[in-house]
């Protein structure tokens, strides 16, 4: 099992940069693919970005590309999304996932991961 902790969300204004770390628990944070998510007010949680176990593969939602980067330290059981040029439409609750279903595998589906954070907000104002 893994637990997952979210922190470095906050109000940033639209242009702005935050990081976002999330840090799992248990020693067997490498065999895990990561995500990240996101859910706005009203409406379903959407799938941001993911990593495979080692960071070889990196995946991203088409509205994030070029802004947002996932990376991840498996020596500190941590994965992180660097979000640049924030946009007002990207405020949110983040989560971060954990899925044991293959560690080369990149997932953007929800029901994919196992184990989900308590997630942080993310609020751009404009």
């Amino acid at each position: 099992q893994v637990q997952l902790v979210e922190s470095g969300g906050g109000l940033v204004q639209a242009g702005g940069s935050l990081r976002l770390s999330c840090a799992a628990s248990g020693r067997t944070f490498s065999t895990y693919s990561m995500g990240w998510f996101r859910q706005a007010p009203g409406k379903e949680r959407e799938f941001v970005a993911a990593i495979t176990w080692n960071g070889g593969r990196t995946y991203y939602v088409d509205s994030v590309k070029g802004r947002f980067t996932i990376s991840r330290d498996n020596a500190k059981n941590t994965v992180y999304l660097q979000m640049n040029s924030l946009k007002p439409e990207d405020t949110a609750a983040y989560y971060c996932a954990a899925s044991s279903h293959g560690p080369s595998t990149i997932l953007t589906m929800a029901p994919s991961y196992g184990y989900w954070g308590q997630g942080t907000a993310v609020t751009v104002s404009s």
